[in-house]
């Protein structure tokens, strides 16, 4: 059940994009939110999906866009990456996550992120991104709909 909920709210960031143009992509229309935009949302569920499973689950490195000057960088994609590329990236992502999921059980533990911290387990893990995505469908809902007035479930 959990995943089943978190694969339909993952299938649901390409609902909410389909029919996007490129600028339509790329506009923040919330002024007081101005890295708000479909494009910034999808690249920020794509890495995301990788810190949660690659790096906390698995332990490898992180491959976000950090730059230390810019903490919000996986935010603000190049306006040039087609918003195609961006959820292509993201179903890659996910494909990945999916594998990683698949080979432990939900009560396994991540190795703690901090010292002092029990690390989450599994379950943990796939709570918070139902609770992510979900979120961040709901703000490509308001973008989309400001940017074009396009609105559905």
């Amino acid at each position: 059940m959990l995943e089943s909920w978190l694969a339909f709210h993952r299938a649901t960031v390409a609902v909410k994009c389909a029919g996007l143009t490129q600028e339509g992509a790329h506009n923040a229309p919330v002024p007081t939110s101005p890295l708000m935009t479909a494009a910034g949302l999808v690249s920020h569920l794509r890495w995301v999906e990788s810190y949660w499973f690659e790096r906390v689950l698995l332990g490898e490195a992180g491959a976000a866009p950090v730059d230390p000057a810019d903490p919000d960088a996986e935010w603000r994609p190049s306006p040039d990456v087609p918003l195609a590329d961006l959820l292509a990236a993201y179903d890659k992502q996910v494909a990945r996550s999916r594998e990683i999921a698949a080979v432990f059980s939900l009560d396994h533990r991540a190795a703690p992120r901090r010292p002092g911290e029990e690390g989450v387990t599994l379950r943990w893990i796939l709570h918070h991104m139902v609770e992510e995505t979900c979120r961040h469908n709901g703000h490509l809902d308001i973008v989309r709909e400001l940017t074009d007035g396009v609105t559905g479930e």
